[in-house]
C-alpha cells in the first residue's frame, strides 16, 4: 500500500495556480452596448429594432435603469440573440500566444510507491490542462490504497510497455503502445504495468 496520496499531483498543479479563474460579474449595460456596436447600430437603430424608446435603451446601457423581463425579451429579439446570451460574457478575442517546451528528461518529478510522475509545461501557470508522463511501478491493484479519483476528465496514452487500466464501472482493459483511453476522472481508476519493464504513459488531466 502507498502512504502517498496518488491525487497529490493534481493538487500540486492547482496549488501552483492552475485553478479556473473566477468570472467577473457581468455589466449588463456594457454588454448591451457592445452587442449594439458589434452590429454597427446607433442608439436609434437598436431601439427601433427592439421596439424600445431611445431614452430607455440609453438608460439601460448607462446602468441607470434595470430592465424588466419584457424589456430584456425585446432587447434579445432586436439583437437576434437569446435572453441568456445577454448575460453571457463575450469570449476572449485576444490571442495569448502562450507556449512551453519541455525537453525529453526534463519536467518536475513527483514519485509515489505506484507511479513516477513527471510534470510537463511546468512554466505555464493557470493551465486548464495538466500534462504529465508516468512510469508505472505498480504490478497489482492491491498496491493502491483504494481507487484514485479526482475532478475533471482524463486522457491516457501508452508510450511503452503494456498497461492495464482498472476503472470503477468497467472491466479492466489492457493497453499497449499507441493505445489510449479517455474517461471521467471522478470515476475510480488505477493503472498497473503488465510488461516486465515499467510501462510509461502520457496523462493529460483537465483542471476545469
Amino acid at each position: 500500500m502507498s502512504d502517498i496520496d496518488p491525487t497529490g499531483i493534481i493538487r500540486i498543479a492547482r496549488a501552483d495556480g492552475a485553478e479556473t479563474e473566477r468570472a467577473e460579474p457581468l455589466n449588463l449595460g456594457l454588454r448591451v452596448r457592445e452587442l449594439r456596436k458589434e452590429r454597427g447600430w446607433t442608439l436609434e437603430q437598436a431601439a427601433g429594432q427592439a421596439g424600445l424608446a431611445r431614452s430607455t435603451l440609453s438608460k439601460i446601457e448607462n446602468g441607470q435603469m434595470s430592465p424588466t423581463y419584457e424589456a430584456l425579451k425585446k432587447l434579445a429579439e432586436g439583437l437576434a440573440i437569446s435572453v441568456p446570451q445577454l448575460f453571457t460574457p463575450p469570449s476572449k478575442g485576444q490571442v495569448s500566444g502562450r507556449m512551453a517546451v519541455t525537453k525529453s528528461g526534463d519536467g518536475q518529478a513527483h514519485a509515489t510507491a505506484t507511479y513516477e510522475h513527471r510534470l510537463l509545461a511546468g512554466a505555464l501557470r493557470a493551465k486548464q490542462m495538466l500534462p504529465y508522463t508516468a512510469r508505472i511501478r505498480a504490478r497489482s491493484v492491491e498496491e493502491f490504497d483504494g481507487w484514485v479519483r479526482h475532478d475533471g476528465e482524463e486522457f491516457l496514452y501508452v508510450l511503452t510497455g503494456v498497461a492495464r487500466l482498472y476503472t470503477e464501472f468497467y472491466e479492466p482493459v489492457d493497453l499497449r503502445r499507441g493505445d489510449s483511453a479517455y474517461y471521467d476522472a471522478s470515476m475510480g481508476h488505477n493503472v498497473i504495468s503488465l510488461s516486465p519493464e515499467d510501462a510509461t504513459i502520457l496523462w493529460v488531466t483537465s483542471l476545469m
